[in-house]
């Protein structure tokens, strides 16, 4: 699939077949946040690869916003370094991520996990305090009717201005 035509088509998916997701695609999937750019180059991610269905299960009753990821087949948990600004570099390696697994059919979704929950979700993977846990990912087939999903977004000329705020792109 061309970079456009992934970037265009590419759904949030919460509902997922249970199918293992291939070794060779998740290896993908960490090469391409691996390869995505950082701040001085610092490369300051970890990618935990959740497949044990009882984690799944207990990240999903943690996660107040994603109890998606009890049914999921896989879950990535995006770890950062501490300092600088971690969620900008996590956002762009997260975004290379989901591309690539969307380009092999797989769907994911994002699920927050803050305070309490995060730190709950830190123990349960072993993830040591000077780490930041941003978040984690539901990785996983997408059941037909998530795959039938539409996408909706605004049209271009309510988003994009030329030269100052307000002034229209002229698209």
């Amino acid at each position: 699939m061309d970079v456009y035509q992934c970037i265009r088509s590419r759904l949030t998916v919460r509902d997922f077949k249970p199918d293992a997701v291939p070794e060779g695609v998740v290896r993908r999937m960490l090469q391409a946040a691996r390869w995505s750019p950082s701040a001085r180059n610092r490369q300051p991610w970890h990618f935990i690869v959740i497949r044990n269905r009882d984690t799944l299960a207990e990240i999903g009753s943690i996660a107040s916003s994603g109890g998606f990821i009890g049914g999921a087949p896989m879950a990535v948990a995006v770890v950062m370094a501490r300092g600088g600004r971690p969620e900008f570099d996590a956002g762009r390696s997260l975004q290379h991520m989901e591309l690539a697994a969307w380009a092999e059919g797989v769907g994911g979704c994002v699920a927050g996990v803050r305070g309490e929950e995060n730190e709950k979700v830190k123990e349960l993977l072993g993830i040591p305090e000077d780490k930041e846990l941003v978040t984690v990912v539901a990785f996983g087939y997408p059941t037909d009717e998530a795959a039938a999903g539409t996408k909706v977004r605004k049209e271009l000329p309510e988003i994009a201005h030329s030269e100052r705020f307000g002034q229209s792109y002229g698209i």
